[in-house]
């Protein structure tokens, strides 16, 4: 009785061993250079982000030029004048840094602008793959792009192209 318990239940043990998980890769950098409308978005962010910059370091030339016009008149103020110019530096000085911030902070214009323009994109690119998942039987994805380790892998394992296909990108 023994060994026909330990017999059923290695038996068991192979039969889902057998069963392995399928999974592909996606190399999403590549995946999205070759749409288009990621590269004018891209273009277009790039173009807001150096128009934003410019107008920030504008305003901190003009706050660096107060600063050195104040020390070269130091001498000739009074406290009183002193203390006025001090305080329309630091008021500057600040309007550059908030100028900063909400342009390009943790949820800046740029942020908002790049969330904008880039989801509908990815979700473009989620859906064909949801859908090659979902059509193909796939358990995983994994994307070659990222941080992930993967030294080397068969290249009938990335579908990249075939998301491209899905999305009209032909290849």
């Amino acid at each position: 009785m023994k060994k026909l318990v330990l017999t059923l239940c290695l038996i068991a043990g192979f039969t889902f061993a057998t069963h392995a998980q399928r999974f592909a890769m996606v190399d999403m950098e590549y995946i999205m250079r070759n749409i288009p409308r990621f590269e004018s978005a891209e273009e277009q962010l790039n173009l807001i982000s150096r128009r934003w910059q410019a107008e920030v370091e504008a305003m901190m030339q003009e706050v660096q030029q107060m600063y050195r016009n104040y020390q070269t008149e130091l001498v000739f103020l009074s406290d009183e004048m002193r203390r006025q110019r001090e305080e329309e530096i630091i008021a500057r000085e600040r309007e550059a840094n908030e100028l900063r911030r909400r342009y390009f902070g943790q949820d800046g214009e740029l942020f908002q602008k790049r969330a904008s323009l880039m989801r509908p994109i990815q979700d473009e690119i989620y859906t064909a793959l949801q859908e090659i998942i979902n059509d193909r039987g796939l358990d995983m994805v994994f994307d070659r792009s990222s941080a992930m380790h993967v030294i080397i892998a068969s290249p009938r394992l990335d579908i990249s192209d075939d998301v491209l296909r899905r999305l009209g990108y032909a290849r």
